[in-house]
């Protein structure tokens, strides 16, 4: 029986642990918060995943190295603000080629350093007990689907093709199938960026436009997000496929997608801080738009689409005004650039 600790109590973590400890597996999960701890003991319901009780064999921790040490596998499930500090914490207890598995989605401003780099930079500030063998958990998964088994297709990434595998078989279920993947970046790009696109079609919706306009959103958002990946050594079959454009359709167009609400909100004409208030989650297109905006100047990649959402968010421009410089750019053939 795997030994696994969940690192973030939020809806993702939560639905991920029920799925692992449905399969049998021993599973903790913490929080440095030790009211959430407390609550979800007591209640065994998590306040945004009603429909889905919390299996009794779960157990939850608010000590850190409770939910790491000697641990088959460790899970970071913590919004992406927070996974370098949480790193920081966790890193201490990990053991010799310790399997870390990261289902965050984003992209740290400055550094520009996905989430799985930050999690093994912050390793090696203690090499005391060598590398860990990191994947990324990445594709089109609502965690409200995932909390009531309803059926989800996901992507295993990583460079060591053995940890890839090892975390497929861990996570497949009858309702999760799982693939695996090389391409550790273009995952982890599709991931965050994709957030930013979603926020564009919520605008889109906001402002009263129908379908033609949030395909063309998904279709051009989708084509940026490969440019960028070519320009960065990327595979570029990656943004076509689950964790690319499968991830961006359900984010950009389902009602359980935050970015996408947010987005519908800022559209309407309600401020973006508001916005986010309104949804009472973290809104992961916010947190990785500075980062889209860095990368798209540093590899040259024009981001259209990605430079509009910057520019309403900096309040330059209105959501309105943002669609009519988009649609009045120069004419062009579909496949350039």
């Amino acid at each position: 029986m795997y030994k696994i600790g969940v690192l973030g109590p939020g809806t993702w973590g939560i639905a991920l642990a029920r799925l692992l400890a449905n399969k049998g597996y021993d599973v903790k999960v913490w929080s440095a918060l030790e009211r959430e701890i407390d609550e979800l003991n007591s209640s065994r319901v998590h306040p945004n995943l009603p429909d889905m009780k919390i299996p009794d064999s779960i157990v939850f921790t608010k000590d850190i190295k409770e939910a790491v040490s000697g641990k088959d596998l460790v899970v970071f499930a913590v919004a992406s603000p927070y996974v370098r500090s949480v790193a920081a914490l966790a890193v201490p207890y990990f053991a010799p080629d310790q399997l870390v598995v990261d289902v965050a989605k984003g992209i740290e401003s400055g550094s520009l350093m996905t989430m799985s780099r930050i999690i093994e930079e912050e390793n090696e500030k203690h090499p005391g007990h060598g590398a860990i063998r990191t994947v990324v958990l990445s594709g089109p998964t609502h965690a409200e689907e995932v909390a009531v088994d309803l059926p989800t297709v996901i992507v295993s990434a990583s460079k060591d093709p053995e940890a890839a595998r090892k975390v497929q078989e861990i996570f497949t279920t009858e309702v999760m199938r799982v693939y695996t993947n090389d391409d550790v970046y273009g995952v982890e790009l599709c991931g965050a960026l994709k957030n930013v696109m979603a926020l564009a079609a919520g605008m889109s919706g906001g402002l009263g436009y129908g379908d033609n306009a949030r395909a063309a959103l998904i279709t051009r958002g989708i084509t940026e997000l490969a440019r960028l990946g070519r320009a960065m050594g990327c595979e570029p079959s990656t943004f076509y496929g689950l964790t690319g454009m499968g991830d961006l359709i359900v984010t950009a167009t389902s009602e359980h997608s935050r970015n996408n609400r947010c987005g519908y909100l800022i559209g309407s004409g309600v401020p973006a801080d508001e916005a986010v208030k309104q949804i009472g989650m973290v809104v992961e297109g916010i947190n990785a738009l500075e980062a889209a905006v860095e990368l798209s100047e540093k590899y040259g990649v024009e981001m259209p689409i990605v430079s509009a959402v910057d520019s309403i968010l900096k309040g330059s421009v209105s959501p309105e005004e943002a669609v009519n410089g988009l649609m009045s750019r120069r004419r062009r053939n579909e496949r350039e650039g």
